[in-house]
This record gives C-alpha cells, structure tokens and sequence, in this order.
C-alpha cells in the first residue's frame, strides 16, 4: 500500500454512499493535492518530462505565426526576397518537425505518467478494502461505493492525461497575449475587451451545468442499477412473469437518462459556439483595425497576418482552459471521494505486539461476551462458552439468536463490545489475524467459489498443496466423483461464483477446501443447508473423519445433524438457554426438545409430547 493510503482516518461523511454525497464539482481542495502528490511523487521523472515537452511544444507553436508573417513580408517585398523565404521556409519545416516530436513526448509521457499513478492508486484501493472491517460493509452499499470509485478512478485518469495540456495552454494563452502586446498594444487591448464577456457568460453558465450535469450522473446511475438489478435476478423476473412491467418501469428510468445526457451534452457544447463567436467578434475589430493601419502604412502586410493567426490561438487555449477547469473540478471530487474511501478505519487489525497461534491446544472460550452490530441493540448478552480441545459443539437455536455472530467472534470478523474470546487461550485480540487464519476453517451456508479451475478452488487457502492432496480431500468429503465426470475433470474452469455447477457439489468443493487447509479448529456454518438428504448422509460419514482430531463448532437447523456433537449449546435472544448432549436435552423437554420434533414435522419423537397432543385434539373434539 502506498504511503498516500496511511494517513490518520478523518471523520467520515454520514451519508457515505448517498446521493446527496455525488457531487460531481468541487472547488481546489489543496488537502487533496497534497495527499495525491503522495501518488505522483514517485513518477516525478515523467511528470516534469511531460512538463518540459508541452512547455517546448508551447514555444513552437507560439513561433510558427511569426515565422508566417516573417514570409509573407518578404513575399510582399518582391525580387531579393528569394533567400529570405527560402530561409523562412526551411526553419518552418524544422519547427513544425520539432513541434510534432515534443507534442508526442507530451502525450506518451501524460499517458505513461496517468497510467502509472492509476495503477498505484487502484492497488492501494485493492490493498485497503481487503482490510476494510466487515462491520463498514455491514452499513454500505458495496456495489454503489465500488461503482462510485471506477467512476473517480475514470475522471482522475482523464485529468491526468490532459493536466499536462493544460500547463501547454496556459503558456501559448500568456505568451499569445504578450506578443500581441508588444506587437502592437493597441491591437492587443481590443482583443481583449472579449475577455470580460466570456467571463460573465461562464459564470451564467456554470450553476445551470452543475445542476444539469448532476442530474445526468444520478439519472445514469439510476438507470445501470435498475438493469444490474434485472440481471441479476432474471431467474425470479422469469419466474413472476415480470418480464413486460419490468420492461416499462426500466424503459422509464432509461428515458429520463436519455434525456438527462441529452440536456448535458447540450450545456457542454454551447461554450465551444460561444467561444467562436467572440472569436470572429475580436477577428472582425482587428481585420478592420488593423486593415486600416495597414491601409496608412502603420502596419506590415506580415505582421497583420501574423497578428490574425495569434488572434485565433489565443481564443483555443481559452476554450482548452474552460474545459479543463471542468475536468479539474470533477478530479478534486473523484480525489476528494477516493480519500475519503481510503480513510476508512481498520478497526480489526493487528496489535504491533501481535503474537503468533503456534502449539497451542486448540481451545474455544467466550468469556462473558456481549455483542451487538448496533451497540445499543446486542445480540449476544453475556454469553461464557468453553469448547474443549478436539471436542465437536454444535449451537441451534432459532433465527436470530446470535448463533452465526459466535462464530464470526471467534474467527474476529468483529471485535466483542464486552468480554474476551480466547482461542488456544489467548485473546483473539492479541494474536496475529494469518495465524488465527491458519489456525480456524470456516465453511459456510453460501460457499464463495472464484474464477478458476475446481483444483485452483480446492487449494485456495492453502497454495502449496500438491495435486495428490487436493484429490484426496475431494475423495474424503465425496466430491470426487462428480469432479471426474466433468469434461476436463479437476482442471475444469468454474464460471463466476461457480454456477455452471450446483449448489451442493459448490458446498462439496468448500468442504475439500477447508480438509486441504487443515485448521485445527474447524466452524462449519449451515454448511450442509444446501445438500440433499443422500448427499447429506454421505457428508455426514466424511464429516467423522473430517471432525478427527480438530475442535469443531457446528451450526445447523437439521438437528439430526447435530445429534452426535459432544456437547450441544442451544441458544435464545442472544443468550445461553440448554446446554449439554444431545439424550440430556431431549429428556428436559425444554426449547431442544420442542426444536428437534418440530424439526423431524412430529411431537412423537418428544417423551410425553405424544400424549399431551392427543389430550389437546380431544378436547377441540369436545
């Protein structure tokens, strides 16, 4: 990560993600100049390259319409003039030469220079949201914020390439309006009176273009979100028949873009008509101006000539500049947002005396443990667990009774709000995040597969595996003999997230991942939700072997999946309701019970359940 991503965390906006917070024009922020230099200092080389070059290329052309006016004097002188033109001539040649080989360094080393601090601003980006806590994605829209930064990267990139033109426009705008003073004065200040207008038009222009220009980028994203959002649930849209209203609500949110850009696209342009009309404007006073002192001998035929041509370039760089000042606005914005990305804590990180998970024995302990993903509304409540080593624990309990945060406490996805989590007797707080990594596989209910063969997937966490060892992980958990079957076998290519398979081979996949890894301490996480009853008991025989050896923590709502875990834990709103086997629970009657039965669709299977049920239809009977 580069030093411009290590910076103390300012406060971050509220409304981080909202509309109100895509504003496109912002003013020079110098902050944000400063923390992108950070970017640009170590491709300074290029960037002062890229100076020189435009600077070079600022001069040629400043040179050229001097070099006109110079020829057509000596045109206008008649015979002995030959050697002058012919000189004229000759150095025109070498200037123009010379301004094509400076205007192609500018431009090579603008896109070098761009491409290069993009490349490190993307890897910083990449780098601090690998770290981001998941309790930030928690709260914002990813997909919004990842969209939103492409686009800042984009507008960056485009101010980088062109930041160097800039620098080129205003040098030929100061020399252009120094030659034509000097040239002739009076001449000089007529072109300027223009200057005034095209000031006081810009600025009539520039609230109507933010406002436009606003509503253009909102409409826009309103429009790709509705058709990412149809995409991505076409099967559901399919499913609903909704495919013609679908149609007419996005065909609506696509005609207000339409017409969005179109209004957008309008303002954009109208400066570059404007320009040119106060271009001919100041053409017409010095064609008429100047045709008179040319009448009365005040004024060389050449020197008329040249002034025209630096009229003309005067009038370019001021349309560059207008536009570029655009460019530059959005740049600070895109900047100023990137920056604010990049300042978003880390709140889950190593301590700088962080230790390492090492020989310890492989121990689970919650130690009076209150958390909540809102402080003020927790979702544990004092809870005080202990796993014994290579002992398997299984928690149920209904929906929302904290069973998944446990598990994401202890592999320290969050931090606790109270208490400790201790696993091999340290506090998770004080031991490296890699070694707790080494330390706890995880499977969960929705298995997260990548771009990639099925045995780049298998050995995902774990790099050095050998080909031998993948195949017989995927052979422990059953996988292997669907692997095989597949045209190219283990070197089959998984499309995105892995769907050109099912969801339960995906689930069998993650299970020879994990067996790959080898972690002392396994959490399976709903991992059997998604398999058939058939593929389940053939889980189930591979999970004994898995589960040999290593601290398991289970959870599942098929509890006959549980039933042999040494010790069940059973929890309700956040707390510690049943613990202990599975016989012991059931002959409490109490909340696992009550789930076990429910869970099987009878009350039989509960002691003294079966007739406490015919007592209650006999009495609806009477």
């Amino acid at each position: 990560m580069t030093d411009a991503a290590i910076e103390t965390p300012r406060k971050l906006k509220a409304n981080l993600g909202t509309p109100d917070d895509e504003e496109i024009f912002m003013s020079f922020d110098t902050r944000v100049v400063r923390r992108f230099y950070r970017f640009l200092k170590p491709h300074r080389l290029f960037l002062f390259g890229a100076q020189a070059a435009v600077l070079a290329s600022a001069a040629t052309q400043l040179s050229l319409p001097l070099m006109i006016g110079r020829a057509v004097t000596a045109a206008a002188a008649g015979k002995g003039a030959s050697n002058d033109i012919d000189q004229v001539v000759l150095l025109f040649f070498a200037v123009v030469v010379l301004n094509a080989i400076t205007s192609f360094a500018d431009q090579w080393m603008s896109t070098r220079l761009a491409q290069n601090v993009i490349f490190d601003v993307r890897r910083a980006m990449f780098a601090h949201f690998q770290c981001v806590s998941l309790s930030f994605l928690d709260k914002t829209h990813v997909g919004r914020v990842m969209s939103r930064l492409q686009g800042d990267v984009n507008a960056l990139q485009e101010f980088l390439e062109s930041s160097t033109g800039t620098l080129g426009d205003l040098a030929v705008l100061i020399g252009t309006v120094i030659i034509l003073l000097v040239m002739n004065w009076k001449l000089g200040i007529l072109t300027m009176l223009v200057l005034p207008a095209l000031v006081g038009i810009r600025a009539v222009w520039l609230p109507f273009s933010k406002r436009t220009f606003r509503r253009a980028r909102d409409a826009s994203s309103i429009a790709n979100g509705a058709l990412a959002e149809n995409i991505n649930g076409v099967r559901t849209v399919q499913e609903t028949r909704r495919e013609a209203l679908n149609f007419s609500l996005y065909e609506e949110k696509a005609r207000e873009n339409m017409d969005a850009q179109v209004e957008s696209a309008f303002l954009a342009q109208v400066m570059t008509p404007t320009v040119d009309i106060l271009t001919g404007f100041a053409m017409a006073v010095i064609i008429v101006v100047g045709g008179e002192q040319v009448l009365h001998s005040q004024l060389a035929v050449g020197a008329m000539v040249a002034y025209v041509f630096y009229v003309q370039r005067f009038f370019e760089p001021v349309r560059m500049l207008s536009m570029q000042y655009t460019v530059m606005q959005r740049a600070m914005a895109a900047g100023h947002r990137i920056f604010e990305m990049l300042d978003v804590p880390v709140t889950i990180a190593d301590k700088p005396d962080a230790i390492e998970l090492a020989d310890a024995d492989p121990t689970v302990e919650l130690d009076h443990v209150t958390f909540g993903y809102d402080p003020a509304r927790p979702v544990l409540k004092d809870i005080c667990l202990k796993v014994a080593p290579r002992k398997v624990v299984a928690l149920v309990g209904p929906t929302g009774s904290g069973k998944t945060s446990i598990m994401s406490l202890v592999r320290r996805f969050y931090e606790v709000d109270q208490g400790r989590v201790l696993v091999g007797g340290h506090d998770v707080r004080d031991v490296t995040l890699e070694s707790l990594g080494r330390t706890i596989g995880m499977v969960l209910q929705e298995p997260f597969l990548f771009s990639g063969t099925i045995e780049e997937n298998i050995r995902y966490s774990t790099r050095g595996a050998t080909r031998e060892q993948v195949v017989a992980a995927a052979k422990a958990v059953r996988a292997h003999d669907f692997i095989v079957r597949l045209p190219e076998g283990y070197d089959t290519l998984l499309g995105q997230r892995g769907r050109n398979i099912s969801v339960g081979q995906r689930q069998l996949l993650s299970f020879a991942r994990a067996l790959v890894a080898d972690p002392r301490i396994l959490i399976l996480d709903e991992a059997t939700a998604n398999i058939d009853s058939f593929t389940e008991l053939e889980i189930q025989r591979a999970l004994k072997v898995l589960f040999a050896g290593r601290t398991c923590l289970v959870i599942a709502h098929r509890l006959a999946t549980v039933r042999d875990a040494d010790e069940i834990v059973v929890l309700q709103h956040g707390r510690i309701v049943e613990q202990g086997p599975h016989e012991a629970l059931m002959a409490r009657h109490g909340l696992y019970a009550k789930l076990y039965a429910s869970s099987h669709g009878s009350f039989d299977d509960l002691p003294g359940e079966g007739e406490q049920r015919a007592d209650r239809e006999g009495a609806l009977q009477t």
